[in-house]
């Protein structure tokens, strides 16, 4: 084995995931919420954690705005 090594030169191509990394945060949310995203985990066989990912993501890309009503 060599002692060195050319690293840029081993794999030129830049990783295509880099764009999608996700990054690990702490957020509050509802109870309600979350049993929400349990129970349609349960029925669709998908973590919900990964189920919650995909309805945010899926708002960001379609840039969906909340409707906030005060009464």
């Amino acid at each position: 084995m060599r002692e060195e090594y050319d690293i840029q030169n081993l794999n030129p191509r830049k990783n295509p995931y880099t764009k999608k990394l996700k990054k690990q945060i702490t957020i509050n949310i509802d109870s309600d919420t979350i049993a929400y995203f349990k129970a349609l985990s349960e029925q669709t066989g998908i973590p919900y954690q990964t189920l919650m990912n995909l309805y945010l993501s899926d708002c960001a890309k379609n840039h969906k705005e909340p409707k906030i009503a005060w009464s």
